[in-house]
């Protein structure tokens, strides 16, 4: 018996990958929007009712779609990190931000379904919360292991109060020793890098850059510099004024 299920759990996930590829090409052909379970299932010669035992609602293979796309974009972040251990922070955080521009170029249609348009009708659930989170959990992991290697500045403009506030509930869900400005400094450097990697994925920088990979490697070290990175120790110095 143990040797049947496991062969119909492969034939089960065999099924379930092919059902999303093809859900893949449809999105780069027609958009998230006109995706169609139907029209899936005639492409792979099912019928609908029985795509449906895979898939419910064209909500669900949207949802699984998702977060197959934020766990690799995630994933690539990741090694990207562990790769530059050790490593200075600025070329740590500028190693993840180029693994996420590397993995959006390869992937635009996938890049869209998780920082494009909303798809109408379509309301991500819970679930994919912790996919969506790891690229900035990687970054995050920069400027806590620059903060307790004397890594980092603090900035001299106080964050508003409620954006502390907001700091430090986010701090208290992480369980992240960084003091909230600092924190809120990394939330604002983590949603400036998919607004500059989108620009790019969706051909904003056309006839503006191009140098892109010039340009985008100088925009990820400001950036790193705007979250307090910095390769050098700081000195009594630097903490005068703060």
């Amino acid at each position: 018996m143990t040797v049947v299920r496991g062969a119909r759990e492969r034939a089960r996930d065999e099924v379930t990958a092919a059902i999303k590829d093809e859900a893949r090409r449809r999105l780069a052909a027609e958009g998230a929007a006109r995706l169609s379970l139907r029209a899936v299932a005639r492409e792979l010669g099912m019928v609908s009712s029985a795509l449906y035992r895979y898939f419910p609602s064209r909500d669900e293979l949207l949802t699984a779609l998702i977060i197959d796309a934020y766990d690799a974009v995630g994933k690539a972040a990741e090694r990207a990190l562990a790769e530059h251990a050790g490593a200075p922070p600025v070329v740590r955080w500028t190693a993840v931000c180029r693994a996420v521009r590397g993995w959006a170029l390869a992937h635009p249609h996938e890049y869209a379904l998780i920082h494009g348009s909303p798809v109408p009708g379509y309301s991500a659930p819970r679930a994919t919360v912790r996919p969506a989170s790891r690229v900035g959990l990687a970054l995050i992991a920069v400027v806590v292991d620059a903060h307790a290697s004397g890594l980092l500045r603090t900035s001299d403009a106080p964050a508003p109060r409620a954006v502390l506030r907001d700091a430090e509930r986010l701090r208290e869900r992480l369980d992240v020793r960084l003091p909230a400005p600092v924190l809120a400094a990394a939330v604002a450097a983590w949603a400036q890098l998919f607004g500059l990697v989108g620009f790019e994925v969706f051909g904003q920088f056309e006839q503006v850059i191009d140098a892109r990979d010039a340009f985008f490697d100088h925009a990820a070290a400001q950036l790193a510099h705007a979250a307090g990175l910095t390769d050098h120790h700081r000195t009594a110095a630097d903490g005068a004024g703060q």
